[in-house]
């Protein structure tokens, strides 16, 4: 028998792609959680008319809206083995959360991030400061963790046990470099595998903003630097 997979998805302000987004997630997944971190536009509507669970989280912030999925879940009786997060944004391709979740399936891995390298990326895709970012983040994890990540890419896959067990807390720009820290600290066993990705619906509410772009940076770089010396 397959392991459950469940798809959090959080999204502010998504109505534009959301549905893309949703109709092209492989029927391998069980549940679709939606969480609409306080959209202006009928993001929530939108998705929950395309089969989505549809949760609302009013603070804003791409942990908080996360968490507030992880919490739904917990409260099931049956919560997923695997759990996967991406973007509403219709930048990742949903048809490859089957590649995504192989090394979880049969690769005896806890941890997948999908790596957006250079030759399946389309231009314009990453900006050039999301690039420099990502490059500086991975080369700080290898200096100082031995890690082997390339890219804190969103589309991402990991088991509900292993997910449990790195008490996740970090409620903006930092999530996605916490998980990967705290993987690498606990020592789980991990892999990136290559994913293809495009340009996204609509302006990005981080790297499309000069203050966005510099409150993700610092908080990415702050995590990495203080994670370390906090051992």
């Amino acid at each position: 028998m397959s392991p459950t997979i469940d798809v959090i998805i959080p999204a502010y302000n998504e109505a534009a792609a959301i549905g893309q987004v949703l109709a092209e997630l492989p029927p391998v997944v069980r549940e679709v959680v939606v969480v609409d971190n306080g959209s202006s536009d009928h993001t929530g509507q939108v998705a929950q008319n395309a089969g989505a669970t549809v949760l609302t989280e009013s603070r804003k912030g791409y942990g908080y809206a996360c968490l507030k999925g992880i919490d739904y879940l917990k409260q099931k009786k049956d919560p997923p083995e695997i759990l996967v997060f991406l973007d509403g944004d219709y930048s990742d391709y949903p048809g490859e959360l089957v590649q995504l979740v192989k090394p979880l399936l049969d690769g005896g891995k806890d941890f997948v991030v999908g790596a957006r390298v250079a030759q399946f990326r389309e231009k314009g895709a990453l900006t050039p400061q999301q690039i420099f970012g990502n490059a500086l983040a991975a080369f700080l994890m290898k200096r100082l963790y031995g890690s082997h990540f390339t890219d804190l890419g969103p589309f991402r896959a990991i088991r509900w046990k292993t997910l449990l067990a790195l008490q996740m807390k970090d409620t903006t720009y930092g999530w996605t470099v916490e998980m990967q820290l705290k993987v690498l600290r606990k020592k789980n066993p991990y892999q990136e595998v290559p994913v293809h990705y495009k340009n996204r619906i609509g302006q990005s509410k981080v790297s499309g903003t000069v203050k966005g772009t510099i409150l993700a940076g610092v908080k990415i770089i702050g995590w990495i630097v203080k994670f370390y010396f906090s051992k």
